[in-house]
């Protein structure tokens, strides 16, 4: 049986995390503060722990508070889509897909798409949130998003199944008076005592795991200096003067005029976009989207 009166609970414990204050929490929720107090205090006596410090400055999460909010925060969001679908069924609309994409795939693949789907089925709801290539796996395998758009490659599991939608050719982004910048190529082997600006590890394991991998071939382990989020970061970076990066040619355009690209000497391909999806959750409606982007490729 469903709980609803520690649903409401969970609700109550998330806008005060995440206004650190009653009194705000409370004018969110459109309730006076006292009730709202008393309703924390239940939750923290039924789940007999502590939950909030509370001071004349606010309400602090407590370790057992700051360590449940994660959860909290995931089934909040998963009750919203619930909700969602529930309303949409309601009201006869004909179902929801749920994307997960890197900022990347939000401009070069997702509108197209979306246009489509739009245009097939008026009635579908598409629910696009925006996640880190390392995020992707997990999300499909946990049923959070029903397709993802990210950089992947190579074996994702046993019930991972991917695609490869776009991939780039590798340059050298570095300052515009680096001495490299003189080349008109420049060889990997040559880049062995550069400091390098790289795409985080955390954010996407494969594409770095690769680029490591690439530069050993040649005889070198890379000078890491920094790990950042995105790409566009990377030459962010060049262009304070933080070193140097290797990034898809693509991105020329967004160079300022202090950052100059050049190509390597040798062709180095990454996948810069790959679409994937959880084999083991039968749906048609992804099962066509992935037929789509098969007849492009």
């Amino acid at each position: 049986m469903i709980n609803f009166r520690l649903i409401r609970h969970l609700w109550l414990f998330l806008a005060v995390a995440e206004e650190q204050n009653f009194g705000r929490a409370a004018k969110r929720l459109g309730m006076s503060q006292p009730p709202l107090s008393e309703q924390i205090q239940v939750l923290e006596q039924a789940l007999k722990v502590k939950l909030f410090d509370r001071s004349r400055r606010g309400a602090k999460l407590t370790p057992v508070g700051a360590a449940i909010l994660p959860a909290v925060r995931k089934f909040a969001d998963q009750l919203e889509r619930l909700e969602l679908a529930v309303e949409e069924a309601v009201a006869g609309q004909s179902g929801m897909l749920t994307i997960g994409a890197i900022s990347t795939a939000m401009f070069d693949v997702l509108p197209r798409l979306i246009e489509q789907l739009k245009s097939d089925y008026p009635h579908l709801t598409v629910s696009v949130r925006e996640i880190d290539s390392v995020e992707a796996v997990p999300a499909l395998e946990a049923g959070d998003i029903d397709l993802a758009f990210a950089r992947l490659d190579g074996d994702l599991g046993a019930s991972i199944k991917s695609l490869p939608l776009l991939e780039d050719r590798l340059v050298v982004a570095l300052p515009s008076d680096h001495p490299l910048a003189s080349r008109t190529r420049i060889s990997l082997s040559s880049l062995s005592n550069e400091p390098l600006v790289m795409f985080s590890r955390k954010v996407s394991p494969v594409y770095f795991d690769n680029l490591i991998a690439t530069c050993r071939a040649s005889g070198f382990s890379p000078r890491v200096l920094h790990e950042v989020r995105s790409v566009a970061s990377q030459i962010a970076f060049v262009s304070y003067g933080q070193g140097i990066a290797l990034v898809p040619a693509s991105l020329k355009k967004m160079a300022p005029a202090n950052v100059v690209f050049r190509p390597l000497s040798q062709k180095l391909n990454v996948v810069t976009t790959a679409m994937a999806w959880n084999a083991d959750r039968p749906n048609p409606l992804v099962e066509e989207v992935v037929d789509r982007f098969r007849t492009k490729t």
